[in-house]
């Protein structure tokens, strides 16, 4: 199968799904200026789907996934759950003390997983170094009032959440979030998604492009940004004297390198697929990662309605997102997160779907792409003949 391309659509598809490639192919040439991205999925722990297209990307460029990072991040907790290394209703303070000050002190790991402790920042924002630190971050914020009463509601823990839950798994293990992911998911499973991208894998990188508004969008996105210090300012460290820069945060060698668990993965559609097979199928004669009863708890819905933070509706299970409440054509336990420029991963154990999209211009308006519906939707309709 050839790997590089400079322009047209190229990779392979499994008998019965041909019509992804179409569709693939149509969202590509809707785009206003020419983008690239990459397709791949599973079904039954099978790939059915290798696609990519677009200039200058193969299907195994490497770009940055953003917040795709935290499915990895939790994956590893749901794992370390079932094994009972942690417990979910535990309090954050029994892994971790100095976690239980300032009116933290009942805050549990469901809390955490679920966006609800309201400890999305820290006053006067995260220096760049301490974006590309879980710990510096997890020990500034240790220390922190929540921004509202635990459990109250929730909002988007955008920059946070990966240090947060890692910190426990240190504590809990011994091992940072990213050596267990290494260890018991990435090289087992042969999965190219990376929390600490090594530097002999540096040659297959393609940094991040600007978003591409329109004049009209543009208008939309002024009007709609977040205040340094509202909700949104602070869990997207705009409230820092150097307010973070979303889209650059991956063409950094150091947050490359350290892979935040939050924000700092790296990988190829290929990667996000797989590892989503992985968590619930059989691959190439290895036992799924996850139970069906630990896949079913982390998928349940736990935070349902406004978000403080994003200021709309959403939906939160375990540290991963709901899939269906954005896909209403998945099956109920499906469940994923998307990346800031446009990626999205998923898991649908009822029909062993495990999908993975990958773009390297920043999507308009941010979060998953408009066309991952599109495209979701026609993998799951060749699974199901729908």
């Amino acid at each position: 199968m050839p790997d590089r391309n400079t322009d047209g659509v190229q990779g392979s598809v499994a008998g019965g799904f041909e019509a992804v490639r179409e569709a693939f192919e149509a969202s590509l040439a809707e785009e206003r200026h020419g983008h690239s991205a990459q397709l791949a999925a599973y079904v039954d722990g099978q790939q059915v789907v290798d696609l990519w297209g677009g200039p200058g990307i193969a299907g195994d460029s490497l770009t940055g996934v953003f917040s795709s990072t935290k499915g990895a991040a939790h994956l590893v907790v749901a794992l370390l759950v079932q094994e009972g290394a942690l417990e979910l209703d535990k309090a954050v303070r029994h892994y971790w003390p100095e976690f239980g000050a300032e009116g933290k002190e009942n805050i549990t790991l469901r809390d955490l997983l679920a966006h609800r402790a309201g400890l999305i920042g820290v006053e006067g924002g995260f220096t760049a170094q301490e974006i590309a630190d879980d710990r510096a971050i997890a020990e500034r914020l240790a220390g922190e009032r929540p921004y509202w009463r635990p459990g109250a509601s929730f909002g988007y823990h955008a920059y946070v959440i990966g240090a947060l839950t890692g910190e426990i798994v240190r504590r809990a293990t011994g091992q940072t979030m990213q050596q267990v992911y290494e260890a018991r998911v990435r090289a087992p499973y042969g999965i190219d998604f990376y929390m600490g991208l090594p530097e002999d894998q540096e040659h297959r990188v393609l940094d991040i492009q600007p978003m591409d508004p329109t004049p009209e969008q543009k208008r939309v996105l002024q009007e709609n940004a977040h205040g340094p210090h509202s909700m949104g300012g602070v869990a997207f460290n705009l409230n820092h004297p150097q307010p973070t820069d979303l889209p650059g945060l991956p063409n950094s060698r150091a947050v490359r390198a350290a892979g935040p668990a939050s924000v700092g993965g790296m990988a190829s559609a290929r990667g996000l697929a797989r590892m989503y097979a992985a968590a619930i199928s059989e691959v190439d004669g290895k036992a799924p990662l996850l139970t069906a009863g630990t896949a079913a708890e982390f998928a349940q819905a736990h935070s349902v309605g406004y978000d403080l933070v994003l200021r709309k509706h959403n939906a939160f299970g375990l540290g991963f997102a709901v899939s269906a409440d954005a896909y209403p054509f998945l099956g109920a336990r499906a469940f994923g997160h998307s990346g800031a420029a446009g990626s999205q991963a998923f898991a649908d154990p009822s029909t062993g779907l495990a999908f993975g999209y990958n773009r390297r211009r920043f999507a308009y308006p941010g979060g998953a792409a408009p066309e991952v519906a599109f495209l979701a939707k026609a993998v799951r309709d060749c699974v199901t003949g729908g």
